[in-house]
């Protein structure tokens, strides 16, 4: 659903269950990110990311079992110290937003990946099967990616 991915609250958490989170609000766009940070830290072909403002989000639970690792000069990613579920991303030029991996989130997302990123950095042994559009970095802008649709 371009321009807004709407959700009342969601929850979501690692994978020990110690640490948990909520969302509130409308999430911004949605991207599968295939640079090979994100497939690293997912362990997985890619990365399914939104942004959310910082005032969208609050822990439940185990903050203090939250640690961070400055995967970049300009982000810093999240993660339960436990398990190494990667939780959030931080980013020092834009401490109002928050990038959220989809796959931690419990309850009904609306809405559907825009595009796919970074595809120049893609997995060689992963093929992209569906329609939406590939990026062989960012789409357009940095800036689209981290939009909040606030």
């Amino acid at each position: 659903m371009q321009g807004g991915n709407l959700l009342s609250k969601v929850t979501g958490k690692c994978l020990c269950e110690t640490v948990s989170y909520e969302i509130e609000g409308q999430l911004g766009p949605i991207f599968n990110c295939h640079c090979s940070k994100c497939r690293r830290w997912h362990g997985a072909a890619f990365r399914t990311r939104a942004s959310i403002r910082s005032d969208q989000f609050r822990w439940l639970s185990g903050e203090q079992n939250v640690t961070t690792y400055p995967s970049s000069e300009n982000v810093t990613k999240h993660f339960c110290r436990t398990c190494g579920s990667p939780l959030i991303s931080t980013y020092k030029d834009r401490p109002d937003v928050i990038g959220v991996p989809l796959g931690g989130l419990e309850g009904d997302i609306q809405g559907e990946p825009e595009a796919h990123i970074f595809i120049a950095s893609k997995a060689s042994w992963h093929q992209i099967t569906d329609s939406l559009p590939q990026f062989d970095s960012w789409p357009g802008s940095e800036s689209r990616v981290r939009n909040t649709n606030a």
